[in-house]
């Protein structure tokens, strides 16, 4: 870290997340220093022009905070990978946005000496700069050793969520509930639109707009406070 307190960070992941978490620290003055290749290479040079498309390892070389954003199932062998490769670097924040895993998942890396952190943003992602909007209006959840708890805290704040401490044998209860959210209201939505279609109505999607908004808005508000009315 600099004399600002601003770091070079590198993103391993191009989908949907890794750009946009990199957008968001670079707007809070952060600068990103290289993005690994993938198959959406054109949109994430939309929401992340000029920063160089790198490999893994030269992301991480250059890197004092790694971001991984990286599909669920593929975590743990990024992070063995780069052990193995002996990538990491001493000192060197790891960063890790899926919701199912806390900082055991980056226990490969810990044994470089990096400092783990796992913070998860609760938006559904597009992968386009409408989520930077959408960032500032959500939570992310945050999982780190003690010590280094108000730096997890303050990234979250910096990608302009609000963070809220998630102990490390409570992430899989979370991802469920994550899960369960966003499973169910795709699905619901997916038939409810299907049904109206079916009758003649153009643009299910629209026609529901402010009924689903408007009926989530008021589920969530009774689940914050049931003694409203």
């Amino acid at each position: 870290m600099n004399r600002e307190g601003r770091l070079g960070v590198g993103i391993i992941g191009a989908g949907r997340v890794g750009p946009v978490i990199g957008a968001a620290l670079a707007g809070a003055g952060h600068a990103i220093v290289g993005i690994t290749a993938s198959s959406d290479d054109e949109r994430a040079s939309v929401v992340l022009p000029d920063v160089p498309v790198l490999d893994g390892s030269e992301v991480l070389r250059r890197s004092e905070l790694v971001i991984l954003a990286v599909p669920h199932d593929a975590l743990p062998d990024v992070v063995a990978g780069f052990a193995q490769l002996g990538a990491w670097q001493p000192g060197q924040l790891v960063l890790h946005t899926d919701p199912a895993y806390g900082i055991g998942v980056l226990e490969p890396a810990q044994r470089s000496g990096v400092i783990p952190l796992a913070v998860h943003p609760a938006i559904t992602f597009t992968g386009t700069t409408i989520d930077l909007r959408q960032l500032q209006a959500s939570f992310a959840a945050v999982t780190a050793p003690a010590p280094v708890l108000p730096i997890a805290q303050a990234l979250a704040v910096e990608l302009g969520c609000e963070p809220v401490v998630i102990a490390e044998e409570d992430r899989p209860a979370y991802a469920e509930a994550i899960a369960t959210a966003s499973e169910f209201s795709r699905s619901i939505i997916s038939q409810a639109t299907g049904l109206l279609r079916g009758i003649g109505v153009e643009n299910p999607g629209s026609y529901l707009s402010a009924l689903v908004q408007s009926t989530v808005e008021r589920a969530l508000r009774d689940a914050s406070d049931p003694l409203l009315p």
